[in-house]
């Protein structure tokens, strides 16, 4: 199939479509939970004729944004690609965009289509301004990729009365593997946080990278059954990015990717309450990486829009420009015209094994 015959906004909408379902179905105990989910529905359904509008002119809206709301967390994971690209430190922020900023771009999200946007850091809940701002946004759901050791009874209160925030805790498998990279006590903390939403019947994921050394653990039974116990009921596996050619080597390959899709449809039908997911999943099922507006994109602490969180290249700033001319810039719309996101790899993160590329094309802008 050629790039030209691929139809990425069916592919996306279908995606929605199957994520609601699972969502629907994983939480008929949660009455709560479940009125929430009908109403999104209907909202996803407008944002989806919304993006089909776009599309007959010309442009395709994604479903799905990622902003980086803060540079700022309070771990040191061992090989953070956050902190590693410079995205993510402990000096104090400069030119961070402000609660009313973003409040402006989840404004224009909603505007557009976007039904998801994905907050993420640094650690996000360091910005409680930010988040509460999202919360006044039923039409769109966001996941909030934490390290969860900041849960308190603000939080608690404010998941518990707006469910279009859903938790999702990193967390990297049992306590020695979660508190070696991690730092001590972090595993036990997570747990903690873990119970205290169960205790609100409070709907949350977890996030688990996957390497070439950790799938076959995290996979297991006895995992997810623990997992299932502690209230989880979103399951994310998220492919481990290089941080640098020295770790290349952890990434997944192929034969790791055809194992977590195989699994994952066991584990779809074994365990009917939760949802599982991967990112940023089958790339031959989509054509290629959805990265640069295709299938989503990454707004950092700073408001520079780029391709996504592993590939730190800007070229359009949404502090000067809406969201539509930054899905329009010449970083992205290269990017989409190229043969870089379809091109085959083998592992992690395409644009990381193409960053030469993805400098060059930034230099050849820079100069028109």
């Amino acid at each position: 199939m050629s790039k030209s015959d691929f139809d990425i906004q069916g592919y996306l909408s279908e995606g929605v479509e199957i994520i609601l379902k699972d969502a629907m179905r994983a939480t008929l105990k949660n009455p709560k939970e479940s009125v929430y989910l009908l109403k999104f529905s209907k909202h996803a359904k407008r944002a989806n004729r919304i993006r089909q509008d776009h599309n007959k002119n010309g442009r395709n809206i994604p479903a799905f944004l990622i902003a980086s709301i803060t540079s700022s967390c309070n771990l040191h994971c061992t090989g953070c690609y956050s902190r590693a690209n410079d995205a993510c430190s402990d000096d104090d922020p400069t030119d961070q965009l402000s609660a009313s900023q973003w409040d402006d771009i989840f404004s224009q999200a909603k505007e557009i289509g976007i039904s998801f946007i994905v907050l993420a850091g640094g650690e996000p809940m360091m910005r409680q301004d930010v988040i509460t701002k999202a919360s006044k946004y039923p039409e769109i759901l966001f996941p909030i990729f934490t390290n969860g050791t900041l849960m308190n009874d603000y939080y608690l209160k404010l998941f518990d009365d707006n469910r279009n925030l859903v938790p999702v805790l990193s967390i990297e498998g049992n306590e020695d593997i979660t508190d070696s990279r991690r730092g001590r006590g972090v595993y036990s903390q997570l747990i903690k946080s873990m119970k205290m939403m169960k205790s609100k019947n409070i709907i949350f994921g977890a996030s688990l990278t996957f390497t070439k050394d950790n799938l076959t653990t995290i996979l297991s039974r006895g995992y997810i059954d623990e997992l299932h116990d502690l209230g989880c009921k979103v399951v994310f596996f998220i492919e481990y990015v290089p941080m640098n050619a020295e770790t290349v080597y952890m990434a997944p390959g192929e034969s790791e990717r055809q194992l977590l899709f195989g699994e994952i449809d066991s584990l779809r039908r074994e365990y009917r309450d939760m949802i599982f997911l991967s990112f940023p999943g089958d790339e031959k099922l989509s054509d290629g990486c959805l990265a640069a507006g295709r299938g989503f994109f990454h707004i950092n602490s700073h408001g520079g829009a780029e391709p996504c969180p592993a590939s730190p290249y800007s070229d359009t700033n949404v502090c000067e420009s809406s969201l539509i001319e930054a899905l329009d810039s010449n970083l992205f719309k290269s990017l989409r015209n190229s043969d870089i996101l379809i091109d085959e790899h083998d592992g992690g993160c395409v644009l990381f094994e193409h960053k030469d590329d993805v400098e060059e094309i930034l230099r050849k802008n820079a100069k028109i």
